[in-house]
């Protein structure tokens, strides 16, 4: 039997998992946590920290079809902002986070705390088991 409160509580969890779908979508909104970045920058960026780190995270490079397609994402869930400057030929693009998408990370510290805190059980509840239970 669920509580009155679960309904609401559960379908306000599966829309802000929904939001963060998409293997590039947290890597691109903690990149422009850091402020704006034209297209080709904040590609580099991504890119940039991937590599640092060993490609942890992805086992390649995010290419330009799935960040434009991440930022389409998240611009239509309102947490990323484009902005054109120049003329069509020669311009650059700009991404920015909206007060949405700062708000939407300042709400995911707590679970990446989380996520630290417990990151070798995570690692070893994430392998292959044989419980089949």
């Amino acid at each position: 039997m669920t509580n009155d409160w679960d309904v609401p509580y559960r379908q306000s969890l599966h829309e802000a998992l929904a939001v963060l779908s998409g293997q590039w979508t947290v890597a691109v909104l903690a990149t422009l946590a850091l402020g704006e970045r034209r297209y080709k920058d904040l590609m580099a960026d991504v890119n940039g920290v991937e590599e640092r780190v060993g490609w942890v995270s992805h086992p390649k490079p995010v290419t330009d079809k799935v960040l434009t397609d991440t930022l389409q994402r998240a611009r239509d869930n309102g947490l990323v902002v484009r902005r054109a400057e120049g003329s069509q030929i020669g311009g650059s693009v700009w991404y920015r986070l909206t007060p949405s998408g700062k708000e939407l990370l300042r709400a995911l510290r707590p679970l990446a705390t989380w996520a630290q805190q417990n990151r070798d059980s995570l690692a070893k509840d994430a392998s292959p088991s044989t419980d089949k239970t």
